[in-house]
């Protein structure tokens, strides 16, 4: 007859508790949830490849036919023989240059303040509630906010720049509220340890806190640069053009206080008009901005991989 040990009973204890906590065959619930999580994330890629495929077999005969004479032509709503989308892929990227240079260095500033300086004082707590509440103002009313203030108060006019200065306005409580979140991520004792060797507030948040919340930060401000390229409303109330676009031998400059257009409207425009060709013109112009936003996500994806810190 074996003798008992306390060696051989927690052998047998430790033994016991890994496989109750490793036994997966009566986890029956996790394995539901899986199941559900599978599927919606297979239900979300194939409602993107039945667009994608829609939009292509809707456009082919643009492609087929014009090819890059269509990316290269200019807005033009009433020949659908010579529109394309060049004006509204300049128009994206200008409107892009103008959000990343006003909205991302003031919203990161803003959570910095809110998270490290702030703390947790009531107006810290007031300002952070507004901030979430903007974030879900409805886009049409910053065009109303775009027009009212940018366009008549400071008479910048309907341009280019107001409009970039509306979807700023759009995406700011977006950036400070993804930006917060990537701060609150850094772990307290990276902290407490620029503290440690005697450094200060701002040392310890330039070299250490804002490094290790670069990937949560870059991909919130790209994904926010996504959200700004696929709204129409704001600058349609601005005045982007919805007809016909020539720019002639105008400098960039001049541009910037001249007509513009976008890619969101460009497809407003063609879709409001009738025949065969504008329906054609509009799904390969939506193609080109899907085009366009799965791109910035996919660098967003790459930002995070490439700066991401593993505590």
């Amino acid at each position: 007859m074996a003798l008992t040990t306390p060696a051989s009973t927690g052998g047998r204890t430790a033994r016991s508790m890994t496989e109750g906590l490793t036994k997966r065959g009566s986890d029956v619930r996790g394995r539901i949830v899986e199941a559900v999580l599978v599927a919606a994330l297979a239900m979300t890629l194939l409602i993107l490849f039945v667009l994608i495929v829609d939009l292509l077999q809707r456009s082919w005969p643009v492609w087929t036919e014009r090819g890059g004479d269509f990316l290269g032509a200019g807005l033009n709503s009433s020949s659908a023989a010579s529109a394309g989308v060049w004006s509204g892929i300049k128009g994206t990227l200008i409107l892009g240059g103008i959000v990343t240079v006003v909205s991302f260095p003031l919203g990161i500033a803003c959570a910095v303040y809110l998270e490290e300086y702030a703390g947790r004082s009531r107006f810290a707590r007031w300002t952070q509630i507004n901030v979430r509440n903007l974030a879900g103002v409805p886009s049409i009313v910053y065009g109303l906010l775009g027009l009212g203030v940018f366009v008549n108060t400071l008479g910048i006019g309907r341009n280019v720049l107001a409009a970039g200065l509306a979807l700023s306005a759009l995406v700011l409580p977006i950036v400070i509220i993804t930006a917060s979140e990537a701060l609150r991520a850094v772990p307290r004792p990276i902290r407490e340890g620029a503290f440690g060797v005697g450094a200060t507030q701002w040392e310890t948040v330039r070299s250490h806190v804002l490094p290790s919340a670069a990937p949560g930060i870059l991909t919130g401000t790209v994904l926010s640069l996504a959200r700004a390229a696929g709204e129409a409303a704001p600058i349609l109330l601005v005045g982007a053009t919805t007809g016909l676009l020539r720019t002639g031998d105008k400098g960039f400059i001049d541009q910037l206080g001249g007509a513009f257009t976008a890619m969101p409207v460009v497809i407003f425009s063609y879709a409001r008009q009738t025949g065969e060709q504008f329906r054609e013109l509009t799904a390969a112009a939506s193609l080109v901005l899907l085009v366009l936003v799965l791109a910035m996500n996919t660098f967003a994806i790459w930002l995070r991989n490439r700066y991401d810190r593993k505590w």
